[in-house]
């Protein structure tokens, strides 16, 4: 009896995939009082592990995003979208980030193929430009693939497109505080005159 030159057991893929999913799941739930990207929405290019393409990251939580990866080898293309969560470090400028998710793909030899995602990565927002680098280490558990598991890492460069609004030194300057004041004036003064209407 012979068996295929690729084949592997399924409890380690699967023990491999629970350990990731576990970690990813902790990093979720667990709170940071740091304050994280800079960014709602920003995309660009995404080079390394023999691909190349585009990556678009949008904020969908106070500390968190999902990104959606477009990739295209020599002979596959594939599309992946992964949920992340962002950890700040020394400020909102440079942090990391963890997350996982799922990708779908077709292969020239093997065919469509799919698998899970775990990502790890640092990023940082240029200072004065709208930009943020990022490097990344993304393993996968595939499904219907030649390889069993893959270890790319990767660089990206994403344009910001919707920057985050923050206010300077707390909205001392940007007239909030002047509105709140001016709408607890109009509250006291309804009601209680003689000749309010």
């Amino acid at each position: 009896m012979t068996f295929p030159l690729f084949a592997r057991p399924a409890a380690p893929r699967a023990g491999l995939l629970a350990g990731l999913l576990l970690t990813t799941a902790a990093a979720f739930l667990t709170p940071s009082a740091a304050h994280a990207q800079k960014y709602i929405t920003a995309a660009g290019l995404r080079i390394g592990g023999g691909q190349y393409g585009l990556t678009v990251q949008q904020k969908f939580a106070p500390k968190a995003t999902i990104e959606g990866l477009a990739l295209a080898s020599s002979r596959e293309i594939s599309a992946t979208l992964l949920a992340e969560r962002h950890f700040g470090i020394l400020g909102p400028s440079l942090n990391y980030y963890l997350g996982a998710g799922g990708h779908l793909g077709h292969h020239k030899d093997d065919g469509t193929f799919g698998g899970f995602d775990v990502i790890v990565g640092a990023e940082y927002k240029i200072a004065f430009v709208p930009l943020v680098v990022s490097v990344d280490f993304k393993p996968t558990v595939e499904i219907n693939s030649a390889d069993w598991a893959r270890f790319p890492t990767a660089f990206s460069v994403r344009y910001i497109i919707i920057k985050e609004k923050t206010s300077f030194m707390g909205g001392i300057f940007d007239g909030k505080d002047q509105k709140k004041s001016r709408s607890r004036k109009k509250e006291k003064n309804k009601g209680g005159g003689l000749f309010d209407f």
